[in-house]
């Protein structure tokens, strides 16, 4: 990596982490929604560092059903190793999975189902929450979704114990733009028998790849 394509890097990690943290500080779900997307967009489309520069993102409307603050429960604890295109083997632990529902108002929100919590066993941490609906392959990339990718900076943040899992604010992972990455998928553990019709679809610049 050069020096300009390093500095480039960071600049586009701060520029990530600051962009959270103004949707976690935001007091409306739908005003911080409208922020992620249209500064995610000029990002990518426009950063030195995007693994999709000149792509123009897809994003569905925001829908308040799809927002839940869930509590963090157990699971057997599995490890697997992910070989990815920039940073080698990455070791994952799971060390919980999230339920898919609001216990608050139930009636009004769908029955999602449950997605496994990984944990980064290397240098950063973080947890890790990618997954795949029924979706894949059609209006969103085949691969699934990233949610949480909390050592890059993808962290919705948390109502007292409970990790807010807000699916608008899924996205596509660099390898649905560009196939020179390779990207941690969704694991068995970590796919919806439901269709998720919100957060980032695939892109229609016929530039953008799969």
């Amino acid at each position: 990596m050069s020096t300009g394509s390093a500095l480039d890097l960071l600049d586009w990690r701060r520029r990530v982490f600051a962009l959270y943290a103004e949707v976690r500080a935001a007091a409306d779900p739908r005003a911080a929604h409208e922020l992620w997307a249209r500064t995610r967009a000029e990002l990518v489309a426009t950063h030195p560092a995007s693994p999709r520069l000149g792509v123009t993102l897809q994003v569905a409307p925001y829908n308040e059903r799809w927002r839940f603050a869930s509590i963090l429960e157990p699971a057997e604890k599995v490890r697997i190793e992910v070989p990815t295109g920039t940073d080698g083997i990455v070791p994952f632990e799971r060390v919980g999975r999230l339920r898919l529902t609001s216990p608050e108002s139930a009636d009004a929100r769908p029955e999602a189902g449950f997605l496994d919590v990984w944990a980064l066993r290397s240098y950063g941490g973080g947890l890790f929450v990618p997954f795949r609906d029924q979706s894949a392959g059609r209006t969103t990339y085949g691969g699934g979704r990233y949610l949480l990718d909390t050592v890059k900076g993808a962290d919705l943040g948390q109502v007292g114990p409970r990790l807010v899992v807000d699916l608008n604010f899924a996205y596509n992972p660099s390898c649905a733009y560009d196939e020179a990455w390779a990207c941690p998928l969704a694991p068995p553990g970590n796919v919806l028998d439901i269709e998720v019709p919100v957060g980032e679809t695939l892109p229609t610049s016929p530039a953008a790849g799969p």
